[in-house]
């Protein structure tokens, strides 16, 4: 499946050199719109119907902000998607597919074919304010948060907990710190936002790591 890239803007998915960016090609029959100005590369331009697929790079938008929506009918050969990356760390080989109810079929396997070739893992989901990702696990980290907050552990023995009971290679409050608080906090804003559900409303230490950031603070 051969594809083009139109680069707008810094790529969250696609930071540095990867085999999907090597393996694109000048002129091809779909196309996809990578960075951070991704869904305003798309809106500026043409002959999207003739493509076999179009993906649209998303943040913690719905795909239905760029296409449009119809009383739950959306239909058309264009998907979003984002690859999974926690703050600062690198992507990981998760890319999450993005897809309206009534997305052509056609589209879905063209481009979920295209992030394989290049080695990466697809999921496909359907059309929601963030990814899957961050809906699962941002309220998990917002309550490690809290509880440090109360005082219940310090970070150390919560984190020290969660790895020898659940088994996870890393507890949640190193893991957010060495990543990037602030960028947690970003995401959780714009979930809340969204949402309007307390679990994702930004933790007092992710809010402060944000602040500081703004105005430069190391």
């Amino acid at each position: 499946m051969q594809y083009e890239i139109v680069q707008s803007g810094e790529s969250r998915s696609f930071p540095v050199s990867h085999a999907f960016i090597e393996q694109a090609a000048r002129q091809a029959d779909s196309v996809v719109y990578l960075g951070a100005d991704a869904g305003s590369a798309f809106a500026g331009a043409s002959g999207h119907d003739a493509r076999t697929f179009v993906a649209i790079e998303l943040g913690t938008e719905c795909l239905g902000f760029h296409t449009g929506e119809q009383s739950g009918l959306e239909s058309s050969n264009v998907v979003g998607f984002a690859r999974f990356r926690l703050g600062n760390a690198q992507p990981s080989a998760l890319v999450e597919l993005v897809r309206q109810p009534g997305t052509q079929p056609a589209a879905i396997d063209a481009a979920k074919a295209a992030f394989e070739t290049a080695g990466l893992k697809v999921a496909v989901c359907h059309d929601f304010p963030g990814r899957m990702v961050d809906r699962l696990i941002r309220p998990y980290f917002n309550a490690a948060l809290r509880r440090l907050d109360e005082k219940l552990a310090s970070a150390a023995d919560m984190d020290k907990t969660l790895c020898l009971g659940l088994g996870y290679p890393e507890g949640p409050i190193s893991l957010l710190e060495r990543t990037g608080l602030a960028e947690h906090f970003r995401v959780t804003q714009a979930l809340y936002e969204a949402l309007g559900q307390e679990p994702y409303a930004p933790a007092r230490r992710a809010r402060v790591a944000a602040q500081r950031e703004s105005r430069g603070a190391r």
